[in-house]
């Protein structure tokens, strides 16, 4: 039997979810489809390895759509301040009668009471899936996929691997990086892979929450603190944190194999001083890092959003807030389409979201190529032009925090001088499609 809806929803991740819950608040009928099952959560559990810096903007649609609150009574972390800097290894660096400059972005500087919030990704899914269970206009299909696709001119057919088919007037795939929608439609992607992976790892420290998130920049890769919530009455006077580290896979190798003991004496000693006392590791993982984008952002009644259209190198976490902006765009033209009577599929429509959408994505993309073309390396004309531009950052307040604002999702476009440097990017740096 075949079911009938406005839209089809592929991958009830954070985005899929959240544009389901999006439009189903406005009324529309939607399938939402996903692999897996509901994401779980327990005060008592330790942190989830995979966490998300939201921003502004973010926690702003998030409250729009009734899951915020849900995440606050959860777990989420507030941070008020971002610190980055280059870590003192260059042999110049060494010379220097005082530390390399720092840029630090501050919540009181832009008149706000925080930057954004750490959040684990589990929570934000659950949110959101809590929330899609109590729309009536959402039919949630959990533990199958999507096994091919069908259409018209007037609709598009889903089957699932458990044999369930849907029907719908558009497609939207939200189901990551590998999207199987976006295979089945025949859009090809550009990739391109990073020579660093990351590790992730959920550790203890003592102390209370920290409000401050920072990355050291290395040569070998940048090396992230971001601060999650208390420990909790099982371990007084200690929090949560999640660490990241950038290198050569066979490095990651290595620090995936040593005992917990050695690892936090290994990480203790190459991440910068202001690293607090760790007492944990509860998990660690590595990563590869690949930056790729989608040629087109639909195709016929198929139109991709987040990590199935694009993925950008996680240096500053901005992948899942691109991710959440494309649902926003979407779903506010797909109201429109509604109340003009219009095709959701029209091809004059899907253009305009793809229109918004790809430049501000690749701004992203090409912003954290600079930053890792620039750090990762040791040559001494690259290194005294970061640190001229670290140093600037932070004798310039204002196109300082006109910056901030852009990450945080506050301002829709970049200071007009860093929009002309992105411009004036060597060819290397310019491959985001």
């Amino acid at each position: 039997m075949t079911q009938t809806f406005d839209f089809i929803v592929v991958g009830a991740g954070m985005v899929g979810a959240a544009i389901a819950n999006g439009l189903a608040a406005r009324g529309h009928q939607i399938a939402l489809i996903d692999q897996g099952t509901a994401p779980q959560f327990s005060a008592g559990d330790d942190p989830d390895i995979r966490v998300s810096a939201l921003s502004a903007g973010s926690e702003r649609y998030l409250r729009e759509l009734g899951v915020w609150d849900d995440i606050l009574a959860m777990a989420a972390t507030p941070y008020r301040r971002l610190a980055v800097w280059e870590a003192p290894e260059h042999p110049v660096a060494r010379l220097m009668p005082v530390p390399p400059p720092r840029t630090i972005f501050s919540a009181r500087d832009l008149k706000t009471s925080h930057l954004g919030h750490i959040v684990e990704n589990r929570v934000t899914q659950k949110a959101l899936w809590d929330r899609a269970n109590r729309q009536p206009t959402i039919t949630l299909y959990s533990g199958a996929g999507i096994q091919s696709l069908s259409g018209n001119d007037s609709q598009i057919t889903a089957t699932l691997d458990d044999g369930h088919t849907v029907t719908g007037r558009l497609l939207i795939g939200a189901d990551g990086a590998g999207s199987r929608v976006r295979q089945l439609s025949g859009i090809g992607v550009s990739r391109d892979q990073y020579q660093q992976q990351a590790l992730v790892a959920s550790v203890r420290y003592r102390g209370s929450p920290e409000d401050i998130t920072w990355q050291a920049f290395h040569s070998s890769g940048p090396r992230a603190f971001l601060p999650l919530h208390s420990a909790g009455p099982a371990h007084q006077g200690e929090s949560w944190a999640s660490l990241v580290w950038y290198d050569d896979p066979s490095v990651l190798s290595d620090l995936k194999a040593l005992s917990e003991t050695a690892f936090i004496a290994r990480v203790s000693e190459a991440f910068p001083e202001e690293l607090p006392d760790l007492t944990a590791v509860v998990a660690r993982a590595s990563f590869p890092i690949a930056r790729q984008h989608a040629h087109r952002y639909f195709h016929g009644r198929v139109v991709l959003v987040g990590d199935a259209a694009h993925t950008i190198n996680p240096l500053a976490g901005q992948g899942v807030n691109l991710g959440f902006q494309d649902a926003l765009c979407l779903q506010t033209l797909l109201d429109e389409a509604r109340r003009q009577g219009r095709d959701p599929a029209d091809p004059s429509l899907l253009a305009r979201y793809e229109d918004a959408r790809r430049p501000a994505n690749r701004r992203m993309m090409l912003v954290m190529d600079a930053f890792y073309h620039l750090f990762s390396n040791r040559r001494t004309p690259l290194w005294a032009m970061r640190n001229l531009g670290l140093g600037l950052a932070q004798g310039l307040p204002f196109a300082r925090n006109r910056v901030a604002r852009y990450a945080m999702g506050i301002d829709e476009r970049l200071p007009a001088p860093v929009e002309t440097l992105l411009r004036r990017l060597p060819t290397p740096w310019k491959k985001a499609g």
